[in-house]
Protein backbone atom coordinates (compact mmCIF):
# COMPACT_ATOMS: atom_id res chain seq x y z
CA UNK A 1 0.00 0.00 0.00
CA UNK A 2 1.46 3.28 -1.07
CA UNK A 3 0.77 6.33 1.38
CA UNK A 4 1.70 9.82 0.40
CA UNK A 5 0.87 13.25 1.06
CA UNK A 6 2.11 14.69 -1.87
CA UNK A 7 0.21 15.47 -4.72
CA UNK A 8 2.69 14.62 -7.53
CA UNK A 9 3.25 11.33 -5.87
CA UNK A 10 -0.25 10.42 -5.82
CA UNK A 11 -0.94 11.14 -9.50
CA UNK A 12 1.92 9.60 -10.76
CA UNK A 13 0.38 6.30 -8.99
CA UNK A 14 -3.26 7.17 -9.96
CA UNK A 15 -2.03 7.15 -13.97
CA UNK A 16 0.43 4.47 -14.26
CA UNK A 17 -2.03 2.89 -16.25
CA UNK A 18 -4.65 4.93 -17.49
CA UNK A 19 -6.98 2.17 -18.45
CA UNK A 20 -7.54 1.45 -14.65
CA UNK A 21 -10.32 2.22 -12.89
CA UNK A 22 -10.02 3.87 -9.57
CA UNK A 23 -12.32 4.32 -6.45
CA UNK A 24 -11.81 6.92 -4.53
CA UNK A 25 -13.11 7.36 -0.35
CA UNK A 26 -12.27 10.51 0.84
CA UNK A 27 -12.97 10.41 4.94
CA UNK A 28 -11.52 12.59 8.03
CA UNK A 29 -9.70 9.23 9.27
CA UNK A 30 -10.94 7.48 12.65
CA UNK A 31 -12.24 4.88 10.98
CA UNK A 32 -14.57 2.16 11.68
CA UNK A 33 -16.97 0.15 10.24
CA UNK A 34 -18.60 2.07 8.04
CA UNK A 35 -15.78 3.56 6.41
CA UNK A 36 -14.69 -0.17 5.38
CA UNK A 37 -17.66 -1.05 3.97
CA UNK A 38 -17.53 2.00 1.49
CA UNK A 39 -13.35 0.80 1.09
CA UNK A 40 -15.33 -2.81 0.65
CA UNK A 41 -17.55 -1.32 -2.27
CA UNK A 42 -14.62 0.42 -4.11
CA UNK A 43 -12.54 -2.53 -3.81
CA UNK A 44 -15.38 -4.83 -5.36
CA UNK A 45 -15.99 -2.25 -7.95
CA UNK A 46 -12.67 -0.98 -8.92
CA UNK A 47 -9.44 -1.98 -10.50
CA UNK A 48 -7.42 0.29 -7.71
CA UNK A 49 -9.17 1.97 -4.43
CA UNK A 50 -7.54 5.01 -2.97
CA UNK A 51 -8.79 6.11 0.59
CA UNK A 52 -7.92 9.98 1.57
CA UNK A 53 -7.66 10.78 5.55
CA UNK A 54 -7.62 14.31 5.67
CA UNK A 55 -9.19 16.77 8.72
CA UNK A 56 -10.80 19.57 6.72
CA UNK A 57 -10.33 22.33 9.21
CA UNK A 58 -12.86 24.61 6.27
CA UNK A 59 -15.80 23.07 7.43
CA UNK A 60 -15.39 23.04 10.58
CA UNK A 61 -17.42 26.72 12.39
CA UNK A 62 -15.62 28.51 14.86
CA UNK A 63 -18.06 27.47 17.55
CA UNK A 64 -16.29 23.95 17.11
CA UNK A 65 -13.61 22.16 18.80
CA UNK A 66 -11.36 20.88 15.63
CA UNK A 67 -8.50 19.88 17.85
CA UNK A 68 -10.77 17.46 19.43
CA UNK A 69 -11.53 15.61 16.63
CA UNK A 70 -10.43 12.00 16.90
CA UNK A 71 -7.57 10.80 15.00
CA UNK A 72 -5.22 7.56 14.39
CA UNK A 73 -3.44 7.68 11.77
CA UNK A 74 -1.48 4.94 12.58
CA UNK A 75 -4.62 2.57 13.45
CA UNK A 76 -6.36 4.13 10.25
CA UNK A 77 -3.66 2.94 7.80
CA UNK A 78 -3.38 -0.63 9.05
CA UNK A 79 -7.06 -1.13 8.74
CA UNK A 80 -6.58 0.13 5.33
CA UNK A 81 -3.71 -1.84 4.78
CA UNK A 82 -5.06 -5.22 5.77
CA UNK A 83 -8.49 -3.93 3.53
CA UNK A 84 -6.14 -4.34 0.51
CA UNK A 85 -6.46 -0.51 -0.03
CA UNK A 86 -3.79 0.87 -2.95
CA UNK A 87 -3.04 4.33 -1.77
CA UNK A 88 -3.51 6.98 1.02
CA UNK A 89 -3.51 10.29 0.32
CA UNK A 90 -2.75 12.13 3.65
CA UNK A 91 -1.97 15.46 2.90
CA UNK A 92 -1.33 18.24 5.46
CA UNK A 93 -3.16 21.75 5.67
CA UNK A 94 -0.22 23.14 3.53
CA UNK A 95 -0.74 21.26 1.06
CA UNK A 96 -4.34 21.40 0.96
CA UNK A 97 -4.78 25.25 1.20
CA UNK A 98 -1.05 26.23 0.38
CA UNK A 99 -0.02 30.36 1.22
CA UNK A 100 -2.04 32.54 -1.27
CA UNK A 101 -5.48 30.45 -1.31
CA UNK A 102 -8.69 32.40 -2.02
CA UNK A 103 -11.19 30.01 -3.65
CA UNK A 104 -14.25 28.37 -2.31
CA UNK A 105 -17.01 26.00 -3.48
CA UNK A 106 -20.29 27.41 -2.88
CA UNK A 107 -24.03 25.98 -3.44
CA UNK A 108 -27.08 27.78 -3.01
CA UNK A 109 -30.59 25.91 -2.19
CA UNK A 110 -29.57 22.42 -0.52
CA UNK A 111 -26.68 24.14 1.96
CA UNK A 112 -29.29 25.56 3.52
CA UNK A 113 -31.53 23.71 5.36
CA UNK A 114 -30.93 21.14 8.06
CA UNK A 115 -27.16 21.11 8.44
CA UNK A 116 -26.72 24.03 6.54
CA UNK A 117 -29.10 25.89 9.12
CA UNK A 118 -26.96 24.73 12.19
CA UNK A 119 -23.36 25.20 10.50
CA UNK A 120 -23.94 27.54 7.86
CA UNK A 121 -20.10 27.51 6.78
CA UNK A 122 -19.95 24.02 7.07
CA UNK A 123 -20.76 23.32 3.25
CA UNK A 124 -18.73 25.27 1.64
CA UNK A 125 -15.86 23.81 2.87
CA UNK A 126 -17.03 20.35 2.49
CA UNK A 127 -17.58 21.37 -1.23
CA UNK A 128 -14.46 23.46 -1.62
CA UNK A 129 -12.10 20.10 -0.40
CA UNK A 130 -14.12 17.18 -2.36
CA UNK A 131 -13.88 19.50 -5.19
CA UNK A 132 -10.03 19.55 -4.70
CA UNK A 133 -9.98 16.32 -3.92
CA UNK A 134 -11.84 14.92 -7.12
CA UNK A 135 -9.08 17.09 -9.15
CA UNK A 136 -6.25 15.60 -7.45
CA UNK A 137 -7.38 12.08 -7.41
CA UNK A 138 -9.40 12.19 -10.63
CA UNK A 139 -11.30 9.03 -9.32
CA UNK A 140 -13.97 6.74 -11.53
CA UNK A 141 -16.31 5.93 -8.81
CA UNK A 142 -16.59 8.25 -5.41
CA UNK A 143 -17.94 6.28 -2.51
CA UNK A 144 -19.80 8.59 0.47
CA UNK A 145 -22.18 7.48 3.34
CA UNK A 146 -26.24 7.82 3.35
CA UNK A 147 -25.30 8.60 7.09
CA UNK A 148 -24.42 11.78 5.65
CA UNK A 149 -27.36 12.20 3.64
CA UNK A 150 -27.35 16.46 2.73
CA UNK A 151 -23.77 15.85 2.34
CA UNK A 152 -24.92 13.24 -0.72
CA UNK A 153 -27.25 15.45 -1.92
CA UNK A 154 -25.07 18.45 -2.12
CA UNK A 155 -22.30 16.48 -3.66
CA UNK A 156 -24.17 15.16 -6.16
CA UNK A 157 -25.36 18.63 -7.05
CA UNK A 158 -21.61 19.76 -7.19
CA UNK A 159 -20.53 17.08 -9.65
CA UNK A 160 -23.84 17.84 -11.78
CA UNK A 161 -23.22 21.79 -11.79
CA UNK A 162 -19.32 21.40 -12.42
CA UNK A 163 -19.06 18.40 -14.66
CA UNK A 164 -16.71 16.12 -12.55
CA UNK A 165 -16.27 13.05 -14.29
CA UNK A 166 -17.02 11.05 -11.09
CA UNK A 167 -19.48 8.45 -10.58
CA UNK A 168 -21.61 8.67 -6.96
CA UNK A 169 -21.74 5.57 -4.98
CA UNK A 170 -23.77 6.24 -1.82
CA UNK A 171 -23.30 2.91 0.24
CA UNK A 172 -26.13 2.55 3.47
CA UNK A 173 -25.75 3.46 6.91
CA UNK A 174 -23.83 1.15 9.07
CA UNK A 175 -24.80 0.40 12.39
CA UNK A 176 -24.01 -0.72 15.48
CA UNK A 177 -26.01 -3.61 16.97
CA UNK A 178 -28.06 -1.11 19.37
CA UNK A 179 -28.88 0.57 16.17
CA UNK A 180 -26.92 3.35 16.48
CA UNK A 181 -25.26 5.08 13.30
CA UNK A 182 -21.60 4.37 13.24
CA UNK A 183 -19.55 7.82 13.85
CA UNK A 184 -16.33 8.88 14.65
CA UNK A 185 -18.51 11.23 17.35
CA UNK A 186 -19.38 8.41 18.78
CA UNK A 187 -16.37 7.62 20.66
CA UNK A 188 -16.72 10.98 22.31
CA UNK A 189 -20.01 9.91 24.17
CA UNK A 190 -20.14 9.48 27.86
CA UNK A 191 -21.83 6.18 29.15
CA UNK A 192 -25.18 7.50 29.82
CA UNK A 193 -25.68 9.33 26.24
CA UNK A 194 -24.12 6.36 24.73
CA UNK A 195 -26.97 4.45 26.30
CA UNK A 196 -29.76 7.20 25.14
CA UNK A 197 -28.05 8.06 21.78
CA UNK A 198 -29.80 4.94 19.78
CA UNK A 199 -33.24 6.91 20.71
CA UNK A 200 -32.21 9.00 17.02
CA UNK A 201 -32.82 5.42 14.87
CA UNK A 202 -35.65 4.71 17.13
CA UNK A 203 -37.45 7.94 16.10
CA UNK A 204 -36.14 7.51 12.66
CA UNK A 205 -37.92 3.98 12.73
CA UNK A 206 -41.17 5.16 14.17
CA UNK A 207 -42.11 8.02 11.63
CA UNK A 208 -40.60 5.11 8.97
CA UNK A 209 -43.28 2.95 11.02
CA UNK A 210 -46.18 5.69 10.78
CA UNK A 211 -45.32 6.60 6.90
CA UNK A 212 -46.10 2.74 5.98
CA UNK A 213 -49.09 2.99 7.89
CA UNK A 214 -50.19 5.60 5.83
CA UNK A 215 -49.24 8.67 7.53
CA UNK A 216 -48.34 11.48 5.21
CA UNK A 217 -48.96 14.55 6.84
CA UNK A 218 -45.02 15.83 7.55
CA UNK A 219 -46.16 17.73 10.43
CA UNK A 220 -47.54 14.49 12.01
CA UNK A 221 -43.83 12.73 10.90
CA UNK A 222 -41.91 15.64 12.55
CA UNK A 223 -44.18 15.60 15.62
CA UNK A 224 -43.73 11.84 16.40
CA UNK A 225 -40.00 12.06 15.52
CA UNK A 226 -39.34 15.30 18.31
CA UNK A 227 -41.74 13.75 21.09
CA UNK A 228 -39.86 10.38 21.04
CA UNK A 229 -36.93 12.24 21.66
CA UNK A 230 -37.55 14.74 23.83
CA UNK A 231 -38.59 12.08 26.31
CA UNK A 232 -35.26 11.33 26.86
CA UNK A 233 -33.44 13.60 29.36
CA UNK A 234 -30.20 13.66 27.71
CA UNK A 235 -31.04 14.45 24.25
CA UNK A 236 -31.34 18.46 22.80
CA UNK A 237 -32.76 17.93 19.06
CA UNK A 238 -31.14 20.50 16.93
CA UNK A 239 -33.80 19.81 14.21
CA UNK A 240 -36.03 16.94 13.53
CA UNK A 241 -37.31 16.97 9.45
CA UNK A 242 -39.01 15.18 6.88
CA UNK A 243 -37.78 16.80 3.88
CA UNK A 244 -37.74 15.99 -0.01
CA UNK A 245 -34.91 13.83 -0.76
CA UNK A 246 -33.75 16.28 -3.51
CA UNK A 247 -34.36 19.73 -3.14
CA UNK A 248 -34.72 18.97 1.01
CA UNK A 249 -37.32 21.60 1.45
CA UNK A 250 -39.31 20.32 4.45
CA UNK A 251 -42.99 18.54 3.30
CA UNK A 252 -46.24 19.35 4.71
CA UNK A 253 -47.94 16.78 2.86
CA UNK A 254 -45.77 13.77 1.46
CA UNK A 255 -45.91 12.88 -2.01
CA UNK A 256 -43.14 11.23 -3.57
CA UNK A 257 -41.38 10.01 -0.65
CA UNK A 258 -39.43 11.70 2.01
CA UNK A 259 -35.89 12.02 3.81
CA UNK A 260 -36.43 11.47 7.86
CA UNK A 261 -33.22 13.17 9.36
CA UNK A 262 -32.34 14.69 12.84
CA UNK A 263 -30.07 16.18 14.60
CA UNK A 264 -29.52 15.67 18.15
CA UNK A 265 -27.00 16.82 20.96
CA UNK A 266 -25.95 14.38 23.37
CA UNK A 267 -23.63 16.59 25.77
CA UNK A 268 -21.17 18.65 23.73
CA UNK A 269 -21.41 15.84 21.02
CA UNK A 270 -23.66 16.44 18.12
CA UNK A 271 -25.11 13.44 16.24
CA UNK A 272 -27.25 13.19 13.29
CA UNK A 273 -29.04 10.16 11.37
CA UNK A 274 -31.51 9.71 9.06
CA UNK A 275 -34.11 7.21 7.04
CA UNK A 276 -34.89 7.70 3.42
CA UNK A 277 -37.88 6.61 2.12
CA UNK A 278 -38.43 6.37 -1.75
CA UNK A 279 -41.73 6.71 -3.51
CA UNK A 280 -42.13 2.35 -3.83
CA UNK A 281 -45.09 0.08 -4.54
CA UNK A 282 -44.80 -1.38 -0.74
CA UNK A 283 -43.15 1.77 0.96
CA UNK A 284 -40.24 0.14 1.17
CA UNK A 285 -37.05 2.07 2.90
CA UNK A 286 -34.51 2.46 0.33
CA UNK A 287 -30.91 3.55 2.11
CA UNK A 288 -28.31 4.68 -0.37
CA UNK A 289 -30.02 5.33 -3.60
CA UNK A 290 -32.02 8.37 -4.80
Amino acid sequence: MIVTSQIDELRKHRWADPSLTWGFVPTMGYLHAGHLSLVQLSLVGNDKTAVSIYVNPTQFAPTEDLSSYPRNLAGDLALLEAAGVDLVFTPSDTIMYPPGFQTTVNLSNVTQPLEGRSRPTHFAGVATVVAKLFNIVQPTRAYFGQKDAQQTVVLRQLVRDLNFNVAMIIGPTSREPDSLAMSSRNARLSKADRLAAPILYQALSAAKNAYASGERSGVALRGLMWEMITAVPQAKIDYVSAADPKTLEELEIVEDGVLLSTAVFFGKTRLIDNILIEATENTEEKEGNF
